[in-house]
């Protein structure tokens, strides 16, 4: 049998959509508000998906400790309280879109699962805008 083990966490984080070889107007004209030099935040929630067969001996897709363990290390100490732009590698040069953050989030994360398992990434930017992302 195929199931699927959601976890549900959360980050707060700054941000400021912007591409360097645009001028400022250009980047207002796409990115609106969210173009503020100074930055903004908002408090993401996630919902990190695993799915494959449920192993016969635990009764477990995934142990569920083990998975907030890896969300934890990975995507909450990495993220929380940190301005995306500045203090996270990743977005040194990647526009911090909540698209690009769940691919982030995507790649962090399936090199810790046994790979047999899929992973999918949901993420809220706010409780109406969100991303899903699932490797393709």
């Amino acid at each position: 049998m195929i199931v699927t083990v959601s976890r549900k966490a959360h980050f707060n984080a700054a941000h400021r959509l912007y591409r360097k070889d645009w001028s400022f107007e250009k980047n207002e004209e796409i990115f609106g508000l969210c173009n503020n030099p100074n930055y903004h935040g908002h408090n993401y929630e996630l919902i990190v998906s695993v799915t494959g067969e449920i192993d016969q001996e635990t009764g477990y897709v995934i142990d569920i400790k083990i998975l907030k363990d890896i969300i934890k290390e990975e995507v909450e100490d990495a993220f929380d309280h940190k301005n995306l732009n500045i203090d996270v590698l990743e977005f040194k040069d990647l526009n911090p879109t909540a698209e690009n953050i769940s691919v982030v989030i995507y790649n962090k994360l399936k090199p810790k699962l046994a790979n047999h398992l899929d992973l999918e990434i949901t993420l809220y930017e706010t409780p109406r805008n969100f991303v899903t992302y699932s490797g393709k």
